[in-house]
């Protein structure tokens, strides 16, 4: 099971994007929507998600959580008390997280980049605490993995599906899409 939590204020081509390459690859992704069951996007675009934060079940089927940029999105993700509970879940058992854009801020404000590389959204590399900023636009570092922005999301998704399944199956995704850089 995966989690992609959905906050008010949400970059749409960040969370969505990830979710389609995911689901592409066969696994089992719930939106979950924190706020309400509709969550509407930084750019208007209003998403039915699968649940509400409130329904979420952390346990052994949790293979990894994501977490979205955009404003006010961001904040509002740092603000709920079910995402701060989720993120120290897969931190305490290394279960995956990751973060694209703004994102990576609340990681670096949780003091999980402690000496890992880490990046994020231009002007965001200070609220990533202890992290070494990375050059790249998708970095992992552990368990961890971020990205930098919008522009990222393609690349994000597949890293994400690229741990979670195979580099070969990142490949035919990527090539599946006509990403010609993977």
């Amino acid at each position: 099971m995966i989690y992609v939590f959905l906050a008010n204020g949400f970059e749409e081509i960040e969370a969505l994007s990830p979710v389609d390459l995911l689901r592409r690859s066969g696994k089992n992704v719930k939106l979950v929507g924190v706020g309400g069951k509709v969550i509407t996007g930084s750019h208007g675009i209003a998403v039915q998600t699968d649940m509400t934060e409130s329904e979420i079940t952390l346990g052994n089927e949790l293979e990894m959580i994501v977490l979205h940029g955009g404003m006010p999105g961001t904040l509002n993700l740092e603000k709920s008390e079910t995402v701060q509970t989720a993120i120290d879940f897969c931190a305490e058992r290394g279960i995956y997280i990751g973060a694209i854009c703004a994102a990576p801020s609340i990681l670096g404000h949780k003091g999980l980049l402690e000496g890992r590389k880490a990046i994020a959204y231009p002007g965001f590399e200070t609220q990533l605490t202890g992290a070494e900023i990375s050059e790249h636009s998708v970095e992992q570092s552990d368990f961890i993995i971020t990205a930098q922005g919008a522009g990222a999301a393609l690349p994000f998704g597949l890293k994400l599906a690229e741990v979670l399944t195979s580099s070969e199956n990142a490949k035919k995704l990527a090539d599946a899409v006509c990403y010609p850089e993977h």
